[in-house]
């Protein structure tokens, strides 16, 4: 594991990522129009992940997303519904446009404080009712430890259970001590397995910051130039606004350019933020202010 991780060896520095964020920020009004807006909607993974969620909390997130289209013909669906294992064969029977994924948490989330062996087999049930993408945390207890071979292998062994489905990992970014942590932990995830890697669960604070995906997005980069993978970005937790969306495009656009703004590659966990450039975008687009509650 230090072999691997000298291989990517870089110096980050809390307070020059911070500089380089504002830097991005302050040009991203640029960026602030329609076709963004409408670019960052289709990103989304339209999220619910609470403990009163119910079989027919998924049917009717399901019924929201099928009749997205007809409601609002111009626009591209979210990315994918994002729900607990519990939930993933009601939203998968209810849910009539196929462009759409099915996400689910898996693997002890939101503290993936369980056994290794239980992680893998909800990863695995979870995509035998239906779910095309899985969204794990790493063991952070461990992480913290040192025991960075021990996350590597966990994260390794799940994605090879899950096969064909696409593994997205939390690092819990806002937990973890510096972002030089933030770093290491990405490296860690892509280089065993995963297709994405994610923020945070939402579940704790602080959850996505733009530091966070700058430094992510930067790992990713050396990555994708090292091993010529392409792996996506996730920033989940607390992105609610309009402005919000478009600052992390601004950041994964600088970092990795076009090629990264497809839902292939960028994905926002959000539950608030479609409804809210829903609005936006109406706004913009028509100049009449609405309060649209579609999801």
């Amino acid at each position: 594991m230090k072999q691997l991780l000298e291989k990517y060896k870089k110096t980050i520095i809390d307070g020059d990522i911070q500089k380089k964020v504002e830097k991005i920020v302050s040009n991203a009004c640029s960026l602030y129009n329609v076709d963004n807006l409408k670019k960052a909607f289709s990103f989304i993974d339209l999220t619910t992940l609470n403990s009163t969620d119910t079989l027919d909390k998924g049917k009717l997130f399901a019924d929201n997303v099928s009749n997205f289209k007809s409601k609002f013909p111009n626009m591209s669906n979210v990315a994918a519904i994002c729900v607990y294992p519990s939930l993933v064969e009601s939203v998968r029977k209810n849910l009539t446009d196929k462009n759409v994924r099915i996400a689910a948490v898996a693997a002890g989330f939101p503290t993936s404080q369980t056994f290794l062996e239980v992680k893998i087999q909800e990863c695995k049930m979870a995509v035998e009712k239906g779910a095309d993408d899985i969204d794990i945390v790493i063991s952070i207890g461990r992480f913290l430890a040192g025991d960075y071979q021990v996350v590597f292998e966990e994260i390794k062994a799940i994605k090879e259970a899950i096969g064909d489905a696409h593994l997205k990992v939390i690092l819990e970014t806002g937990v973890l001590p510096t972002l030089q942590d933030v770093r290491t932990a990405s490296i860690i995830a892509m280089e065993a397995g995963a297709d994405y890697i994610k923020t945070s669960t939402g579940k704790l604070e602080p959850a996505a910051t733009l530091e966070a995906v700058y430094v992510m997005t930067d790992a990713i980069n050396d990555f994708f130039k090292t091993t010529g993978k392409k792996v996506g970005v996730k920033p989940a937790g607390g992105v609610s606004t309009p402005k919000q969306a478009i600052e992390y495009l601004a950041v994964v656009k600088n970092n990795l350019d076009e090629k990264w703004l497809n839902s292939n590659l960028f994905r926002i966990g959000a539950s608030r933020l479609a409804n809210n450039l829903l609005n936006e975008i109406i706004k913009l687009e028509t100049g009449e202010k609405k309060e649209i509650k579609h999801f």
